[in-house]
């Protein structure tokens, strides 16, 4: 496995964050100071950035967008780059949905930004972009903290200032990607809310509880009753989970713990402490090869 190599962009990402930040996600609500485009090209000779990691766009929202642009025009720029594979046409970073509701509405021309972006900057530039996407449900908006940490090497406290969040908010977000595929399955769906998701971090049991939760009805707060008590209650492989429930019997600051090793390793993480002895076992869960390549890089500091 090649070792991850920290890189250091000119522009630095808050200078990005800067370039692609919108005041509004709608064209219906102009922001107070839109930006200046640096100038208005053919629709015909602008191109979507073909490692877009957005593939989907809702028919419906784009042509909201279109009747919007046909009665007030594009408010807010394209930020485009020179098309490294034509001269004379650009390329997509930040916009693509726009573009698609230009078209849409017939209009020949837009009006663009124009950066010089690196393939790495506008890989970045889409993550971010996505993030920012109001319609993301938490597993989604985790995935892109989790690219953006793992791709370009970014900590959870530069994306907090960055991107003009909390800290913990995406600590939070990064410990749902330890949760079972099938709970996050629940959470993607939006039959579990991020609040249900959070109580079952850590949890042997999360699939049992996460699947009662969604059968009976449970609020969030009765989720963390259940994860309190250790037990599933009756019924099912709940019985099962609640033999197995010592992460339930844990304490507070070893389930602390656990989450945050969890959250910045990506991986499942156990802590059982003796307190008898002082002693105990550190458990890391791998779910591929690939995960326990990353862990091994991660132990030899890198190499």
């Amino acid at each position: 496995m090649a070792a991850k190599k920290s890189r250091g962009l000119g522009r630095g990402l808050s200078a990005l964050m800067a370039d692609i930040n919108e005041p509004s996600t709608s064209e219906d609500s102009a922001p107070n100071q839109p930006r200046r485009a640096d100038l208005s090209v053919p629709i015909e000779n602008v191109r979507p950035n073909p490692d877009q990691p957005r593939r989907a766009f809702t028919q419906e929202a784009l042509e909201e967008l279109s009747d919007s642009i046909a009665e007030k025009g594009i408010i807010q720029p394209l930020i485009v780059r020179p098309d490294p594979g034509q001269d004379g046409a650009y390329q997509i970073v930040a916009g693509e949905r726009r573009w698609r509701a230009a078209q849409m509405a017939q209009l020949h021309e837009v009006p663009v930004i124009v950066r010089d972006f690196d393939d790495t900057e506008v890989l970045e530039v889409a993550i971010i972009e996505n993030i920012q996407r109001a319609d993301l449900n938490p597993v989604e908006e985790a995935m892109g903290y989790r690219q953006l940490m793992d791709r370009f090497s970014h900590t959870q406290d530069r994306l907090a200032s960055a991107m003009g969040k909390s800290r913990s908010h995406i600590a939070n977000l990064l410990r749902l990607l330890t949760l079972p595929d099938d709970v996050q399955g629940y959470l993607r769906d939006g039959r579990l809310s991020a609040g249900h998701a959070r109580a079952l971090v850590g949890r042997d049991d999360a699939s049992d509880i996460a699947r009662r939760a969604i059968r009976d009805g449970l609020s969030v707060r009765e989720v963390e009753k259940l994860t309190r008590r250790g037990n599933t209650g009756g019924g099912g492989g709940g019985g099962r989970g609640s033999g197995r429930g010592s992460a339930g019997g844990k304490d507070a600051d070893t389930k602390a713990l656990e989450n945050d090793l969890s959250a910045n390793l990506g991986l499942k993480v156990s802590i059982d402490h003796d307190e008898a002895s002082g002693g105990g076992r550190l458990s890391i869960s791998y779910g591929d090869l690939a995960q326990l390549d990353d862990v091994i890089a991660l132990l030899n500091g890198g190499n």
